[in-house]
């Protein structure tokens, strides 16, 4: 999910320096592709940037060893991206550029590393990034897109500009629009073990699901109706779910943070939690327009957590919620995920075992059990 990238969330000095990001970088990014197939292509947005964005040269590569996050790649592996016939290209503010298609095999589940220059840089401090990449990336002065490893390169654990991989040739895709739950807050930097990750690995296991493509659309903080970290899912349905490549099914799991920001008084939420039923129909209404089957989520329980109030109010409104979305037979299906990772003997509150510490968000073995809370035949 493209967002407009914060202050603390720039590239460090010196690659943000006088006006300018980036300028005669090199930036090399790992990122973990779903399908397989033998053609790919990428995909690169400026859709928050504040000047066009110059991209000299792309490369791609498989990673050393096959691991997310190294800033070394396989010796051999390394091709040459185009765009239009072109090693480089200028992209506008609110644009998206796409490669042209490169023949470059991949298997499901494969690491991709995917090696930007920018000689010039970018002219502006908005720059459109993911910063919740739970995977590091590795920024070096000059042009070093053909090196086989970045020595004295300084980490990030961030991704800029680049929004996506197409695999070509595989089968449907599943959309998952979510916050810092399926953002993976709490998952392992370089682990590859979100909930969607690990839903990507339960569909390959199964002959009959394994061309399922899994686009993670998450990002930390969002909100369903109002803007803040990154768009509203309302303004952001079209660029995220709608205009995504052979588009089947969306999980819709997201909430949590519109009721945690609204005022903790029982008329405040009981807005908030009309509003978001509201919501729901909104984008259930625009997908299911397009062909598209909808799966909701149950919101989490955040008991004992710095959205939990004294009053209970919160929690109100997100068992009302939850009951709509239980019971309103809106969806084309159902996941609880609440019923997934709840302590049994404090509803209101994560499992202890799936807590990763802050009471709202979840460690891998909870990740994992949101993911097996998904059953594989919804994708058949």
């Amino acid at each position: 999910m493209p967002q407009l990238t914060e202050p603390h969330n720039m590239p460090p000095a010196p690659f943000t320096q006088d006006g300018l990001v980036l300028a005669d970088a090199t930036l090399r990014q790992t990122v973990r592709v779903t399908i397989g197939g033998r053609r790919m292509r990428l995909r690169f947005s400026n859709a928050f940037g504040g000047a066009t964005l110059p991209i000299t040269a792309v490369t791609v590569a498989l990673p050393a060893g096959g691991r997310a996050g190294v800033s070394a790649v396989e010796p051999g592996t390394t091709r040459g991206v185009t765009f239009n016939g072109q090693s480089s290209v200028d992209t506008s503010p609110g644009a998206l550029v796409l490669s042209d298609p490169l023949d470059f095999p991949l298997k499901a589940g494969t690491n991709l590393t995917v090696t930007t220059y920018l000689a010039t840089g970018q002219a502006s401090n908005d720059v459109t990034s993911h910063p919740g990449s739970r995977t590091t990336s590795h920024l070096l002065a000059g042009n070093h897109v053909d090196a086989a490893d970045l020595p004295g390169a300084t980490p990030t654990d961030h991704w800029y500009f680049l929004s996506g991989v197409e695999v070509l040739g595989g089968g449907p895709a599943v959309v998952v629009i979510g916050d810092s739950l399926t953002d993976g807050r709490g998952s392992t930097t370089n682990g590859n073990d979100r909930w969607p990750d690990r839903l990507s690995d339960r569909l390959r296991a199964d002959r009959r699901t394994a061309g399922v493509a899994v686009l993670n659309q998450a990002a930390g903080g969002n909100r369903v109706l109002e803007n803040g970290l990154g768009p509203s899912v309302l303004a952001r349905l079209d660029r995220d779910l709608l205009a995504q490549s052979r588009v089947e099914w969306l999980i819709l799991f997201e909430g949590v943070n519109d009721i945690g920001t609204a005022a903790a008084d029982q008329a405040a939420q009981q807005r908030i939690a009309d509003r978001l039923i509201a919501g729901y129909q909104q984008v259930l209404d625009r997908a299911q327009a397009h062909d598209v089957l909808v799966y909701g989520a149950t919101l989490l329980p955040f008991g004992a957590s710095f959205y939990d109030d004294p009053g209970g109010f919160r929690e109100t409104a997100r068992q009302a919620v939850n009951r709509w979305i239980r019971t309103s037979r809106r969806f084309d299906a159902v996941l609880d995920f609440d019923a997934a990772v709840r302590d049994p003997a404090t509803p209101r509150q994560l499992l202890p075992a799936f807590d990763v510490g802050d009471h709202l968000h979840l460690n891998p073995t909870g990740y994992r059990a949101l993911a097996e809370a998904v059953p594989t035949r919804l994708f058949g």
